[in-house]
Order: structure tokens, then sequence, then C-alpha cells
């Protein structure tokens, strides 16, 4: 009898640690589902808290926009000119059409590019516009990535009109130093 009330004890003694364990398991899982709740949440609010900072600096890009496409905009004028390129006759701003007619150009004739290396060999004003160009350009490029690293924004001008003439202007100047 007293094996009995010892077993039935022990037996209850059992069954108690298991239902404690598994409701001491159950809170951790639940505490480890907080914490990474916790933690993704606080992520989020980092970065809403680094897109906010940086949207002062966006708009600041927007708000000068037009200063910086006709800055972009001069030094294009006489790199289209010494390759004789008309720009696209469409309505989108200058700029874009501007990149767009030197682009389609290049797109219909590669010897556009060959033109290009020509003229930055030749005409020193030719080459310092494509300097010009580029260093704007490529500073206008960083100061969007750096400011919205994830944004449609930079991935648009980057893949777009303007990333492509970086690189057409690039391979023109690399050409046209080689050959000095």
């Amino acid at each position: 009898m007293q094996n009995a009330v010892i077993l039935t004890t022990f037996g209850i003694v059992t069954i108690l640690n298991i239902i404690v364990f598994i409701y001491i398991y159950r809170i951790n899982s639940r505490i480890g589902c907080i914490t990474k709740t916790l933690e993704h949440q606080y992520n989020l609010i980092v970065k809403i808290q680094s897109i906010l900072k940086n949207k002062s600096a966006t708009n600041a890009v927007a708000e000068n926009a037009e200063m910086i496409y006709q800055d972009l905009l001069q030094n294009l004028i006489p790199i289209m000119a010494a390759i004789d390129i008309m720009p696209r006759n469409t309505p989108e701003h200058a700029l874009w059409r501007a990149l767009g007619g030197i682009m389609d150009e290049y797109a219909k004739n590669p010897f556009a590019l060959e033109k290009l290396r020509r003229a930055i060999k030749l005409d020193s004003e030719v080459a310092r516009s494509i300097d010009n160009y580029m260093h704007r350009a490529d500073t206008f490029l960083h100061h969007l990535n750096t400011t919205e690293p994830d944004g449609i924004l930079s991935t648009t001008f980057t893949d777009g009109l303007l990333g492509q003439s970086l690189t057409f202007f690039a391979q023109a100047k690399q050409l046209a130093t080689q050959n000095n």
C-alpha cells in the first residue's frame, strides 16, 4: 500500500513536471516569437528613420532637378553638335530628348561611337564637355544612390538614358585615350 502511494505520488509529480515543462516550452516559444517580431519592428523603425532622413535630401534633388538637368544639357549641346546628332522629337524634357537622340543614333548606327571618339580626340571642347557631363551625371547618380539606395528613382536614372549615356561616353572616351 505504501508502494502504491509512493508510485501514485511519483506519477502525479512526473505528470506535473511534464505539464510544467510543456508550459515553460510554450512560454519560451512565445517569447522567441515576440523577440523576432520586436527585432523586425526595430529594423523597420531604423529603416524608416533612414528614409525620413534621406527624404529631405531627395526633396532637395527634386526641387533642384531643373537646374541639374540644365547643367547636364549644357554639356550635351557641344557633344551633339560635334557628332551631328539631333534630339528626339518628343514632348519630353530637353535633356531626355537630347540623350534619347544620342542613344537612338547609336542604336541605329554604331559608327556614332567612332564619331564621338574622333570628336573627343580632335576637339578639346568636346573632351571637356564629356568630362564635365560624366562628372556631373555620376555625382547626381551617386547622390541618388546614397539618399535612396533601394528606391525606384535611383534605379530609373541608373538603368535609363542617364546611365546608358554614361556608359556610351565612357566607351568613347576610353577608345579616344587608347589611340593616343
